[in-house]
């Protein structure tokens, strides 16, 4: 299966961005559904960004929509993700994860999962 490595996470001030990396051992553009999970403090992991292969459809969940822009850098194989105007409940633990399905912002059986990258909004 396809392996992943987040990157990119920190810690920021309230207002402040990050931008997070997804970087995958193949092709992911054509291949995969691509999403991004959150997980806060005593709180169970959520799906927030979820794009579907060439990047013919994005979906956001309410808590981070107009805020945060998930993308694919298909000459990379890295998914990437804006995250812009961070507030502290942004606070958490980040991971990608790659399936062959979705269903708007579901990812369906995700395939693989990266080890996390932790961002802090203070």
């Amino acid at each position: 299966h396809v392996q992943l490595v987040e990157s990119g996470g920190g810690t920021v001030q309230a207002g402040g961005s990050l931008r997070l990396s997804c970087t995958a051992s193949e092709v992911i553009y054509t291949r995969y559904c691509m999403a991004w999970f959150r997980q806060s403090p005593g709180q169970e992991r959520e799906e927030i960004a979820t794009v579907h292969p060439y990047e013919t459809h994005a979906d956001y969940a309410a808590s981070v929509k107009g805020r945060f822009t998930i993308s694919l850098d298909k000459d990379k194989n890295i998914l990437n993700m804006q995250m812009n105007s961070l507030k502290p409940e942004d606070t958490g633990m980040y991971f990608c994860a790659a399936s062959r399905g979705c269903r708007g912002l579901r990812l369906e059986a995700p395939l693989a999962w990266g080890q996390g990258t932790q961002v802090t909004v203070s």
